[in-house]
């Protein structure tokens, strides 16, 4: 029996429906930002640690007490490690977290003048931060391209057919290949945000779902009637990629239509 997640055999999307998939996203939030609260690049980077095995509303629970306290890494080195333990004790391997956030402090302002740097290897070199860690920092901190994979991104590509791939670094690359320039910038937080209040793991809210006709999952939950509904109207059949130029299928007639997309407005890094 297929995973809901298998996607080996789902019909691969077309670069007009990626193109229309984004484009419905956007229009729930035209500027998503993360949930995770912070001040500076510094107190993002120490939330999205915290957050590993973690969720953002424990990890907004516990921070704000610790960035009136340690908002740069000379006053985390100064706050020390015991009484750091004492302010994030309610998060998951808050004592490993603990040490890595210590030993990140000393490593920034040793070695980067008390700033972080705005780049993936350097990021990747302090404790406690990965790939993904390096990509949302870079995305949300300095407005970077990047796309960071967790297990909400990682089902949502999967199940939806998108960008299939079997590791957080293969949907990341897939997703990087087939996303619009334009919409590179928020891709992320799209995703993310979508996986977790309709593409819900175990069961998702597919009659809510703006791209319901696209997705290619085919257990999709009830009232079936919606969901057809909205492909009728959506007519995910015309958003095939045209042929190649001078070149048409028989009977059918060249694809002259044009999505018109408006890049988001910028945005300050700083949670609204």
């Amino acid at each position: 029996m297929l995973s809901p997640l298998h996607s080996d055999v789902m019909r691969a999307f077309s670069k007009r429906e990626v193109r229309e998939f984004y484009q419905r996203l956007a229009a729930t939030r035209p500027i998503p930002q993360t949930e995770l609260e912070f001040i500076n690049p510094f107190t993002l980077l120490v939330a999205v640690v915290l957050s590993a095995q973690a969720t953002d509303a424990g990890v907004n629970k516990a921070t704000p007490a610790l960035f009136a306290l340690a908002d740069t890494p000379e006053k985390m080195m100064a706050l020390g490690e015991v009484r750091l333990v004492e302010l994030i004790r309610t998060i998951g391997l808050f004592r490993t977290k603990a040490k890595n956030l210590m030993a990140l402090s000393r490593i920034l302002v040793e070695k980067y003048e008390g700033e972080v740097p705005r780049d993936r290897a350097a990021l990747e070199t302090l404790p406690g931060v990965g790939r993904k860690t390096a990509n949302v920092v870079l995305n949300v901190a300095f407005g970077e391209p990047t796309i960071a994979v967790d297990t909400h991104i990682l089902r949502v590509a999967n199940r939806t057919g998108l960008a299939p791939g079997k590791t957080p670094l293969a949907v990341e690359l897939a997703l990087e290949a087939c996303t619009p320039t334009e919409y590179k910038r928020y891709a992320h937080h799209w995703l993310i945000l979508h996986g977790r209040y309709v593409c819900k793991a175990r069961k998702p809210e597919c009659p809510d779902c703006a791209v319901a006709d696209l997705c290619r999952y085919s257990a999709k939950t009830g009232p079936a009637e919606m969901i057809a509904a909205r492909a009728a109207v959506s007519a995910p059949a015309t958003l095939a990629d045209p042929p190649p130029a001078g070149r048409t299928s028989r009977g059918t007639p060249r694809a002259t239509e044009k999505f018109q997309v408006s890049s988001p407005r910028a945005q300050s890094p700083r949670r609204r």
